[in-house]
């Protein structure tokens, strides 16, 4: 897969000369409804011959046209993890723009001739709620009107499940509730987050519980606090785990939140290796606990509680 990096204004050599079926989003979490899109556009891809080319942004629209700081945006994926699941679904070019204060002012018309038409996209491929301007206005139905016999136009409808739509908000407040299962189903695949394993206090060593600390990547999205079912991936390999997101409240007020995972049958020492977590299930809430004894216990507890969960894991 080809990743080309826009800054707009672009320059015309920068833009692969296939001719491609173009499908756009924003893909946050690359969800199965964003799975639909991108699946319905590789089929025509390949029943016409052409590539397929997928349209992301750098960051979300919102920090522009709302003002959101950056640094407090968090991500269901992150730009390289977007390339990853990207590259699984079949996508053979992908643009990432960047989402700047000249790209949002684009007209339309001039977003639909410079990021559409000057992308030599035959065919555009977007779901039933995509805009590249005022909604009103720039939406998927008056789209044809733009095109001017220029390139197809191919609405994808609304993935339901539960008779909900699937969106990226939804998943999202799964995430803040715990609830991994019902996020999983929604995304297709067991929600993952990247981060490099650093030193910490080393208090899981001492009482018999060694943790890999996990320095998270910027921008990542955790699930709520509390301790979780999990697999880590060291190297090539995955590894059961218990993981906990929370603030050591047992041995203080006012801590850092830490995210520490606790690989089950595992003795290397893997400090600075970078690594990836999937979140499978909730197991509790983070406790304070009145002594180190019932702290120990809880964690055999939790130990157990995650290999019969994966041992039972459909």
């Amino acid at each position: 897969m080809k990743v080309v990096n826009i800054h707009h204004p672009y320059q015309a050599n920068q833009i692969p000369t296939d001719n491609v079926v173009l499908a756009l989003g924003f893909f946050d979490g690359v969800h199965l409804g964003h799975q639909e899109v991108i699946a319905t556009a590789k089929k025509i891809a390949n029943e016409k011959n052409l590539k397929l080319a997928l349209m992301t942004f750098n960051q979300h629209p919102s920090i522009v046209f709302q003002k959101i700081d950056p640094d407090q945006m968090k991500y269901l994926s992150t730009i390289k993890r977007k390339e990853e699941l990207m590259e699984a679904q079949g996508v053979d070019i992908l643009y990432v723009i960047e989402f700047t204060s000249a790209f949002a002012s684009l007209s339309p018309i001039e977003f639909v001739n410079q990021y559409m038409v000057d992308l030599h996209a035959q065919v555009v491929v977007a779901g039933f709620d995509y805009t590249y301007g005022p909604k009103d206005v720039a939406n998927m139905e008056q789209l044809p009107r733009f095109a001017d016999n220029r390139f197809e136009v191919v609405t994808v409808a609304k993935q339901e499940s539960d008779d909900e739509k699937i969106s990226s908000t939804r998943i999202r407040k799964e995430l803040a509730d715990g609830n991994m299962e019902v996020a999983n189903e929604l995304l297709g695949y067991a929600y993952e987050i990247p981060g490099r394993v650093v030193h910490g206090d080393a208090r899981g060593r001492l009482l018999g519980f060694p943790t890999a600390n996990i320095e998270v990547d910027a921008g990542v999205r955790l699930p709520r606090v509390g301790v979780y079912a999990v697999k880590i991936k060291v190297g090539n390999q995955w590894h059961l785990g218990m993981a906990s997101i929370g603030y050591n409240v047992t041995f203080g007020d006012n801590r850092d939140m830490t995210v520490e995972v606790y690989i089950l049958d595992f003795k290397e020492d893997i400090y600075g290796e970078r690594v990836a977590v999937s979140w499978h299930h909730y197991l509790r809430e983070e406790l304070k606990f009145d002594s180190v004894v019932d702290l120990i216990a809880q964690l055999k507890q939790d130990e157990l509680d995650t290999a019969a969960y994966f041992k039972n894991e459909k």
